[in-house]
């Protein structure tokens, strides 16, 4: 069994396991911190983006002012942003059976991984995932095709010019996968290759493995993963949350007796309690609300939005924000905040209880209803005329790359009464924020990650208790900037075994056993003979039939009869003979009794040595030796046959045929 890497970022996996004869790709997420090292794409023309000036070497050998742009001290491509992909030179993906999805963020690369390379499998999700997913990779075609980008940057990528380059883009990885992005057509075809599962359903993949997905308790429609055979299991942790938010809980008990667990999507920020940066994101919001200024809230069109709103509408009357207008901008706004009011059955049950008031689960729909939340696709027709400022925006995207977020960068950026509030945790904020600097408007940062924390997900493994653990490397050490805080990472017994983008894992069991089938024919001609008391043991013999993975035993069939045949024929053809099979022994031979029954039968001169395995007889006067061992005795005598099948006969006397 072999575990392939093709991602090295922890919480947006992509890895395929190779069990019984199945190829599975668990995950396939899209690495996008890599836009971080790109322009922005303004939504209306920038004079002070296109006013920057290019980059040329010092030594003035490298001139790429056309690629690259200087900023505040940085260095950005100036094309339109790539995205770093899962690895595909580690093995041929035309070969992976089927794609198991977790969450919707981990499926964002799928259009590059089905569409172009020979892939015919299936890919497997949760309804809420699958419609979700689409959203979002919706809304990043539309923020990319919207705003086009004519040149493309290439020359920065060589090797040999890279290293030259200044950091953060001398230390970019991988910069020869990275590739821009799909369009809908691939979106679509992609997307077509789901089957749609609920929570628990069993699916078998060609008879060999049953996978099951179980609720991760992260987002709406998030699964963990059980993969199993009759005798093997291998359970898939990603992206997991023990807090009570709006989806479904984790279920945990599934996953014990696992021989296997891989464990990846840990929370990005195991000091910050999620809880802790709600009440600051309430907080940061008024102070500036009440002095006059704006909100911005750069986040994605669903997830943890969906607490966002649910947060600030206790907030905003104890506040006195009532007349505060909120906006959530994106091009799939209105399907966000829908389908997050129609998926009951996967939310928490407190939320699920409200559907039969009935009443909307999540209260952004009366923030809707009594106009406090306003919902446009873009900053252009409607929005712009019904815009009033201070307001709070929610928009993307979070990297403040593309998407309506540049504009309001832009917009309000030179003013220290605004503040720009960051909640996702997948981009680090100062990055996010370079190209914009020198920036007047305040930053907060208030990343709210529920996934499990080092401290829970150590707990939750001492409960489920699996043989082995593989995870990303990034697991195994504390984070670069704590090397002290030996608490921000798994100790474990046995150790953890780690893995890195292209690492290919053998992962430490065999395949022992295998089920197999007993037609009832064969089962009614099976004599059983007790060999102890309460254990019966019967031979058997019969044609062993594998097909689509499963194993069945056959009675053997009797040869045809021959027809009858008018012409003669020289040579009559028998048909094979079935040989009845040799009767099995069991049993021991003991030592003492046997030297008696020898001594009866006129052997007298025994010499007898003990060995590791057993006794060795030497019997003097016939030159003979008897090797009795656990397993087997073997009788060595030289052109003596009738003295050999004597002793044959007396060491059979000791033992039961079956």
């Amino acid at each position: 069994m072999k575990l392939y890497c093709l991602s090295g970022h922890p919480t947006l996996p992509c890895n395929v396991l190779k069990f019984k004869s199945t190829t599975i790709m668990l995950d396939c997420g899209l690495d996008t911190t890599s836009v971080l090292q790109f322009l922005p794409l303004p939504l209306v023309h920038s004079p002070r983006l296109s006013k920057l000036p290019g980059w040329v070497s010092k030594d003035g050998t490298i001139n790429l002012e056309k690629e690259l742009k200087e900023c505040a001290g940085r260095v950005f491509v100036d094309s339109q942003p790539e995205f770093c992909l899962p690895e595909k030179e580690l093995l041929d993906l035309s070969t992976i059976d089927v794609i198991l999805i977790s969450n919707y963020h981990c499926m964002m690369a799928l259009p590059y991984i089905t569409e172009h390379t020979g892939f015919t499998g299936t890919v497997y999700a949760t309804e809420p995932t699958l419609q979700i997913g689409r959203l979002l990779m919706e809304e990043l075609v539309n923020f990319m095709e919207r705003v086009p980008k004519a040149q493309s940057a290439t020359c920065w990528k060589y090797k040999e010019i890279q290293r030259l380059l200044p950091g953060p883009l001398k230390d970019a990885v991988e910069v020869s996968t990275w590739k821009r992005c799909y369009s809908m057509q691939d979106v679509n075809s992609a997307l077509s290759k789901v089957q749609l599962v609920g929570y628990s359903q069993k699916v078998e993949l060609f008879g060999a493995v049953q996978v099951t997905p179980l609720s991760s308790g992260y987002s709406l429609g998030s699964s963990n993963w059980i993969i199993q055979s009759h005798y093997e299991k291998v359970s898939y942790v990603s992206g997991s949350s023990l807090l009570t938010t709006h989806p479904q809980p984790m279920d945990q008990s599934s996953l014990k007796n696992s021989d296997v667990l891989i464990l990846t999507g840990l929370t990005q920020m195991p000091t910050a309690n999620p809880d802790g940066m709600l009440g600051d994101f309430c907080s940061n919001l008024a102070m500036t609300i009440r002095a006059g200024g704006n909100v911005l809230v750069p986040c994605y069109s669903s997830g943890v939005i969906y607490d966002l709103l649910e947060c600030l509408y206790q907030f905003i009357e104890n506040a006195n924000l009532g007349s505060t207008p909120f906006y959530f901008i994106s091009p799939v706004a209105n399907s966000s905040l829908e389908f997050s009011q129609i998926f009951a059955e996967w939310l928490c049950h407190n939320k699920q209880s409200k559907v039969y008031l009935p009443e909307p689960p999540f209260p952004h729909a009366e923030l809707i209803q009594t106009n406090k939340l306003k919902h446009y696709p873009s900053i252009h027709g409607d929005f712009s005329s019904e815009f009033r400022q201070p307001c709070v925006v929610f928009t993307g995207h979070p990297s403040l790359r593309f998407g309506d977020v540049v504009h309001f960068m832009e917009l309000w950026g030179k003013s220290s009464l605004n503040t720009i509030i960051f909640t996702e945790p997948d981009f680090s904020y100062l990055d996010a924020l370079a190209p914009y600097q020198p920036l007047a408007m305040k930053c907060v940062y208030c990343p709210i990650d529920t996934r499990l924390n080092f401290h829970q997900v150590s707990k939750l493994l001492k409960e489920v208790q699996p043989l082995h653990v593989v995870c990303p490397e990034q697991y195994t050490q504390p984070p670069p900037a704590q090397s002290h805080r030996s608490d921000l990472m798994l100790e474990l017994q046995p150790p953890p075994m780690p893995y890195r983008r292209c690492s290919v894992l053998g992962l430490p069991f065999r395949r022992r056993w295998e089920r197999i089938q007993l037609l009832p024919d064969l089962a009614k001609s099976l004599v059983p003979s007790e060999i102890k008391p309460g254990i019966s043991v019967a031979t058997v013999s019969a044609v062993l039939q594998s097909k689509d993975n499963k194993h069945t035993l056959q009675p053997v069939p009797k040869p045809p009869p021959l027809p009858p045949s008018k012409k003669r024929k020289r040579v009559v053809e028998e048909p094979p003979e079935v040989l009845a099979p040799k009767p099995l022994l069991s049993g021991a031979v003991p030592l003492e009794a046997f030297l008696a029954m020898l001594h009866k039968h006129g052997i007298t001169e025994v010499k007898v040595e003990e060995t590791a395995d057993g006794h060795i007889l030497h019997l003097q006067a016939e030159d003979t030796l008897i090797q009795l061992e656990e397993d087997g005795t073997h009788i060595v005598c030289d052109d003596n046959e009738p003295l050999r099948t004597a002793l044959r006969d007396l060491v059979l006397r000791f033992l039961m045929k079956l």
